[in-house]
């Protein structure tokens, strides 16, 4: 006998009991999105691998190890998004989105090769927002603000706001001069990958999750002491923004991308739910990417929310959405019940938009389907046997008191529409 074919590790299925949590979560997902004006946008999941080499960069552990890269018939390298925000630069670039402002948002599955654990997947979803050609601080505050939003929304608590400024590029190079100094004046106390990232990527070093880093980190150049004015002014009237709208915050001065088109705003939400995983949120300012696709320069900032991570974390904190429950479920016993009841089934749909009912499917006693609807939680079972067929009637039992009365059919929607 063949070997059952399972599924590859860290490509998770998603079973109906859990599908319902995630409908109502990206549902009031989209639902904030677009109530602040920005508009859906899909992509390819697969892009031409140079697309990621040169905007995540080649000396990234992305790059390097967790790409699913392939070449196709033809010879050309492709890969499996390892994240949103350079296939959305790629396809506003090349559909001329960049010449107005854009608000955009996108929602999918990321692939990355990791060794999977809790909270991080080799399959893995997101949304995304992206925002293009909007220069001051103001926009930076909305994305902070409607993130905020969302949390409110899906009544989410345990999160904490971090925020940081990368200053402009010329700062962030001076900057960087002073931590190489101050990192290889203290190169005995620096862990395998700090030592790696030394000279190719000293920012990293910062974010490292090592405890044994974690003095030598703290002691570090502050980045924030180096801004540039325009850098300081952004972020002090971002600061101003929140403080009036009642967000609060901490400024972590140790928040970094590693990457150098990112400039100015990084921001963080983060909780101690979920161990190591601790980022459910994460976002900053990338003025540098389109130049660095090869595009005419234009201002970006953008988010991505991890959402295999907001439910667990909606999980952790006991506020997983309620999931309605089926309206009604639909017995028929004997034929001409069986044949009834796809009609009157369909007629009550038609005139209840939004109704949830199952009609059984498959026979069976009495006693058998009811224990269908049983299991099924709806909340009421409609009972259609030989005498509601002669009756024109249907027997309808609430589920929750047991009572049960007789209603025409012809009343039935306006019944169950009380």
């Amino acid at each position: 006998m063949a070997d059952t074919i399972r599924s590859i590790r860290g490509m998770n299925d998603l079973l109906p009991d859990v599908t319902p949590y995630w409908q109502a979560v990206e549902a009031t997902l989209k639902s904030v999105l677009n109530g602040y004006g920005y508009q859906e946008i899909r992509f390819p999941i697969v892009e031409k691998t140079e697309l990621f080499k040169r905007s995540i960069g080649e000396v990234t552990d992305i790059v390097e190890k967790e790409m699913y890269t392939f070449e196709d018939r033809n010879g050309d390298s492709l890969t499996l998004r390892p994240e949103g925000t350079a296939g959305c630069v790629r396809a506003a670039m090349e559909n001329g989105l960049l010449n107005q402002t854009q608000r955009l948002w996108y929602m999918g599955p990321m692939f990355r090769h990791e060794r999977p654990q809790k909270g991080r997947y080799r399959q893995f979803h997101q949304v995304g927002v992206e925002a293009y050609g909007f220069d001051g601080p103001d926009i930076d505050a909305e994305m902070i603000l409607m993130t905020a939003r969302l949390w409110k929304q899906l009544g989410l608590i345990g999160v904490t706001l971090q925020l940081n400024s990368l200053g402009s590029t010329e700062a962030r190079l001076a900057y960087r001069d002073e931590l190489v100094k101050y990192f290889e004046a203290n190169q005995e106390q620096l862990d395998e990958d700090s030592q790696r990232r030394l000279h190719s990527n000293p920012l990293r070093i910062l974010d490292s999750k090592n405890p044994d880093m974690q003095a030598l980190n703290e002691a570090a150049p502050k980045l924030i002491d180096h801004l540039d004015d325009e850098s300081r002014a952004d972020f002090e009237a971002l600061c101003r923004t929140l403080d009036n709208a009642g967000i609060e915050y901490e400024i972590n001065p140790r928040l970094v991308r590693g990457l150098d088109y990112y400039g100015k705003t990084v921001f963080e939400w983060v909780t101690d739910q979920l161990g190591s995983q601790g980022t459910v949120c994460a976002g900053g300012r990338y003025d540098g990417l389109v130049a660095q696709l090869g595009g005419k320069g234009a201002t970006a900032i953008g988010f991505a929310i991890g959402i295999e991570r907001l439910i667990a974390l909606l999980e952790a904190t006991s506020a997983l959405p309620e999931i309605p429950q089926m309206d009604a479920y639909l017995v028929a016993v004997g034929e001409a019940a069986a044949d009834k009841a796809p009609i009157l089934a369909e007629s009550l749909r038609d005139q209840l938009p939004g109704f949830k009912l199952i009609s059984h499917c498959g026979g069976g006693s009495f006693k058998s389907q009811f224990k269908r609807a049983d299991r099924s939680g709806a909340r009421w079972t409609l009972i259609l046997g030989e005498e509601e067929i002669n009756n024109e009637t249907v027997g309808v039992k609430t589920m929750a008191t047991g009572e049960q009365e007789t209603v025409n059919w012809c009343d039935l929607a306006a019944y169950l529409s009380q």
